[in-house]
């Protein structure tokens, strides 16, 4: 209980920009005796609209207004709060997450642009599967940048895991099966891959994260059994586009969101989650090792609409 507590208020305080738009605003309009009329559908369509919802949810909210109104089921604005939060609640939660095949070895290649927080991702997610008890290998395949390998380096003594990692500018397709390889004789049973940051409008870049899949696919049955893709909640409508490209690309199974702090545009992952069907697998917090965490769709809506 105290756990589920502590995640809401970091919510709260990393969603405060949205919070301050969409709850807030939405609790001001509902205050009162406004009619709900025209004008208060109208407000209440920017205020979705403002929050990075899109258009396709915020139509289907105000549909619901409008159906409610109707007949009849609306008697109070306030009302119409309750309608909005069960709404978002619903659209988040309904996607649904794949659950791959089992496998003595479960191949997981995280992917992104560059700056999302890849490389953190797979060293807490590696710290995480290492405190369940499972033998982790972490693949060092971002090798256009230096940097990566030795970041990965310093998370494998941080999580306790191995590391398969080669020199800098290498093929990175050739590292994840040498991984896989050696994850699969040493009794491995996660194998995560960190890979280069490329921007979603490269195709030859895509081409190369494709070619990894295959790779890794000829030594690891059904591999990659997850595509994690690391998004930056504070990027706004930029973050949708980066997960339409890649889950057309590399069939992404899931979303990691990082920087959920102060800044961060929560709405937006309402609308990936819903228009994309991708689920929301887990939110970072803060830098600690521990703070990635699993995504709970009532307490993310709870913290982008309440002020307590």
């Amino acid at each position: 209980m105290q756990e589920s507590k502590n995640l809401f208020e970091r919510l709260r305080r990393g969603l405060a920009r949205t919070r301050r738009s969409l709850g807030t605003g939405l609790e001001r309009l509902v205050k009162g005796e406004n009619p709900i009329d025209p004008a208060f559908v109208e407000e209440l369509e920017e205020l979705l609209i403002g929050a990075d919802l899109g258009l396709k949810i915020t139509e289907k909210i105000i549909g619901k207004v409008e159906q409610a109104k109707k007949e009849r089921r609306l008697k109070k604005p306030e009302e119409v709060r309750d309608l909005v939060r069960d709404s978002l609640f619903e659209l988040v939660e309904g996607t649904e997450i794949a659950h791959p095949p089992e496998a003595p070895l479960r191949v997981i290649l995280i992917v992104g642009v560059n700056g999302t927080g890849k490389t953190t991702c797979v060293g807490k997610l590696a710290y995480q599967y290492q405190e369940m008890g499972k033998k982790v290998m972490m693949a060092a395949a971002d090798t256009f940048r230096a940097a990566a390998i030795e970041q990965l380096d310093v998370w494998r003594e941080r999580a306790g895991a191995d590391l398969v990692k080669g020199r800098p500018g290498g093929d990175p397709a050739a590292l994840v099966f040498d991984a896989a390889r050696a994850a699969k004789a040493r009794g491995h049973n996660i194998l995560l891959a960190d890979t280069a940051g490329r921007l979603h409008t490269k195709n030859n870049l895509m081409e190369e994260l494709k070619k990894i899949c295959r790779v890794v696919g000829q030594e690891i049955e059904n591999a990659p059994h997850e595509i994690l893709l690391v998004l930056d909640a504070t990027t706004g409508q930029n973050a949708f586009s980066q997960a339409q490209r890649f889950k057309e690309e590399v069939n992404v199974t899931g979303l990691i969101l990082t920087k959920v702090d102060s800044t961060a545009k929560g709405g937006i992952v309402i609308r990936i989650a819903h228009e994309l069907d991708l689920p929301v697998r887990y939110v970072g917090l803060g830098e600690a090792i521990e703070d990635l965490r699993s995504f709970d769709p009532t307490l993310f809506v709870r913290a982008l609409l309440e002020e307590a």
